[in-house]
């Protein structure tokens, strides 16, 4: 079975759904039968690149609200990151252009490594001090490494402004063809959907109902053919 996972490195209930989900993963009893998948979503894609601003002026500019109800959301995405045993700081974090970190997650995708890069991205945005959006790409790069890339394939696909843009887009085109209108947005064997960081029990029951919910296998019968089996392989007859 496969699941695939629309979400934006700046999208902190990505952060917090991507934990939950996982947390019912786990205790599914068929977890190694089945294949995540990260699809890229940008929450602003109009933004330019290099256009960095506080979080709380973002959310103050955007949503109309006083810098005060932004901070009490911050503080309330932090007890909910808290809860999921995640660090979430609640002041001082940065807003920017997720483009190139989304053609770097498609790069790590071809290396097996897309799971990893995205919770350094992850933490790199919610947990730490240093900014994700203001020391360039060699920050990238670092993080790249960290992992398990190589640094200097990774420096070239930043300097490529055209690499894997098209799969980017191709993952948003794809979101909009199914209605995702935001993120995080969890799609099961393409044919249930859910929106939003929901409780590890909701996922649990999605991931139950999409695995009983999959066709049985359906055999063509062309009739006798050369097989193996445990008594051994038929030998053709002349």
């Amino acid at each position: 079975m496969r699941v695939e996972i629309w979400s934006d490195i700046a999208c902190p209930w990505c952060y917090v759904g991507k934990a939950r989900f996982e947390k019912a993963l786990a205790a599914f009893p068929h977890r190694d039968e089945v294949e995540v998948v990260h699809r890229s979503f940008e929450l602003d894609p109009g933004r330019a690149q290099g256009d960095v601003e506080p979080v709380l002026t973002m959310l103050t500019r955007k949503y109309g609200m006083s810098e005060a109800q932004a901070q009490a959301g911050e503080e309330n995405l932090g007890a909910q990151a808290a809860a999921e045993g995640l660090e979430y700081r609640t002041r001082g974090r940065d807003h920017g252009n997720t483009f190139d970190l989304h053609r770097l997650l498609h790069f790590a995708k071809e290396r097996g490594r897309q799971d990893e890069l995205l919770q350094l991205l992850y933490r790199a945005n919610f947990a730490e001090e240093r900014s994700l959006f203001t020391e360039g790409d060699e920050r990238l790069v670092e993080l790249a490494a960290e992992a398990g890339l190589d640094a200097g394939a990774a420096r070239a696909v930043l300097a490529d402004p055209a690499a894997y843009a098209d799969d980017v887009r191709a993952d948003e085109r794809e979101a909009a063809r199914l209605g995702a209108n935001g993120v995080p947005f969890f799609v099961l064997d393409r044919a249930y959907g859910v929106s939003g960081a929901q409780p590890a029990e909701v996922f649990a029951q999605a991931l139950t109902r999409a695995w009983d919910a999959r066709p049985p296998l359906a055999h063509v019968d062309a009739g006798d053919a050369g097989a193996c089996g445990p008594d051994g392989c038929a030998v053709p007859r002349s």
